[in-house]
């Protein structure tokens, strides 16, 4: 029998957790014999002085055993999933999901919710006219074999120790953890029961992670976590410094991600949904398949409108539109060379995109069009940006949060998307 305080000095002490520890407190932390001031400190203990690849692996593994693992074998397919840390304009998920499912490989995308300046993909998907995200495991699993991509929101009883830690380190200083953070992740991933995991760990002003190297360890951590519990895993680090493509907002960016299914769409996010298919479908076994000619063929759209009409949605009817809308302009002639992506996430969340606390109602058809990108000739007084809101009142401090957001010079280096690849 274990006491949380002996657990706090163990790691306090810098010293490592044995298995029985970590299974414990996980246990007990579940259960409510240990209190949140108790893993408060226990959390910050592990921040100040890190813990060993055994530690992270047995925390995430207890962390994991505090729930259900699904079992996906009576899919009948390959199972390959993608998860991103979070970036602006991160749509890739929805043109990503049923590209890889075109080539027969089932594809079970367990999303979140959209919170201060990144966005949340299910808020994204349930802009779509009766789109459903609240499936059972029945439907979840049945909807994998057929027709083979699945968005949805994840079952409380997958990890839910992590749940509840997730919610304390938020209140508590305690977020940029890398063990935590890496097995927090992993833990609900794991538990999902895939086969295959590509992680697209963002770099940047608008990602969680700003600084390359604290990226690189955090995407090295969990390749390492997958591996050691059995699921095949790989990450790229890409380029958050910028917007993904044209839209922050959630109807905005469907509405993208429908035109990259078209075979369209900006070559951001069509080379970053290309990259990241080829690695899922590579650990699939079809190392040879071509997602871009399955973008410009019309397979890609093909599963796109089987998994939005398995989920209840309607593929063909119209998306919400925000009643108010105005412009940003540029000050000079020139060309825009940088754009600051924290800057217009949380201008899309000031006119209504996002949402400052869990559970708070977000607006479909608010968020930031991107007018000018880098790269492109603007002239003064023409517009760089495209406000979208349904209060007017919005506007003014969205406008100011843009204010410093773009550079217009005179050249522009060009933009190396995909930083790094892991596994």
């Amino acid at each position: 029998m274990f006491s949380a305080v002996d657990v706090i000095r163990t790691k306090r002490d810098d010293l490592e957790l044995s298995t029985e520890q970590i299974n414990w407190v996980i246990d007990a932390y579940t259960k409510g014999v240990v209190a949140d001031e108790q893993m408060s400190a226990l959390a910050m203990a592990i921040l100040l002085n890190g813990a060993s690849d055994r530690e992270i692996s047995d925390w995430t593994a207890a962390m994991i055993a505090s729930g259900d693992r699904l079992d996906l074998s009576r899919v009948g397919k390959p199972t390959v999933d993608k998860h991103s840390t979070g970036g602006v304009g991160d749509k890739i998920t929805l043109p990503l999901a049923p590209l890889v499912a075109a080539f027969g490989v089932a594809v079970p995308q367990l999303s979140g919710r959209g919170l201060g300046h990144t966005g949340g993909t299910l808020d994204k998907l349930e802009t779509i006219p009766g789109f459903r995200t609240d499936l059972s495991t029945t439907e979840f699993i049945d909807r994998l074999a057929d027709p083979g991509a699945v968005v949805c929101a994840a079952s409380d009883r997958l990890a839910p120790a992590d749940r509840r830690l997730y919610a304390l380190r938020d209140v508590t200083g305690t977020v940029e953890s890398i063990p935590l953070i890496a097995s927090s992740i992993m833990s609900k991933k794991i538990a999902e029961g895939t086969d295959a995991l590509v992680l697209d760990v963002k770099v940047g002003s608008g990602a969680f992670m700003k600084d390359f190297a604290m990226a690189k360890r955090l995407a090295e951590t969990m390749v390492r976590l997958g591996d050691a519990h059995g699921v095949r895993c790989r990450a790229l680090l890409t380029d958050m410094s910028t917007p993904l493509g044209r839209t922050a907002g959630n109807a905005l960016e469907v509405a993208e991600s429908v035109e990259v299914l078209a075979g369209g769409g900006p070559a951001d996010v069509v080379e970053l949904t290309v990259a990241l298919a080829a690695e899922m479908l590579a650990l699939a076994g079809m190392p040879d398949a071509d997602p871009a000619a399955a973008l410009a063929d019309g397979r890609a759209m093909d599963a796109w409108r089987a998994m939005v009409v398995a989920q209840g949605g309607d593929p063909d009817a119209e998306l919400p539109r925000a009643p108010e809308s105005e412009v940003v302009v540029a000050e000079r002639d020139g060309i825009v060379t940088s754009m600051d992506a924290y800057a217009v996430g949380v201008a899309a969340w000031r006119l209504g995109a996002g949402r400052a606390r869990q559970g708070e109602a977000v607006s479909a058809g608010a968020g930031v069009e991107i007018v000018a990108a880098v790269g492109e000739h603007v002239s003064a007084g023409a517009p760089v940006f495209r406000l979208h809101a349904d209060d007017p009142e919005r506007f003014d401090l969205a406008r100011r949060t843009l204010t410093g957001a773009v550079d217009i010079g005179d050249s522009v280096n060009s933009r190396e998307l995909i930083l790094d690849r892991i596994g």
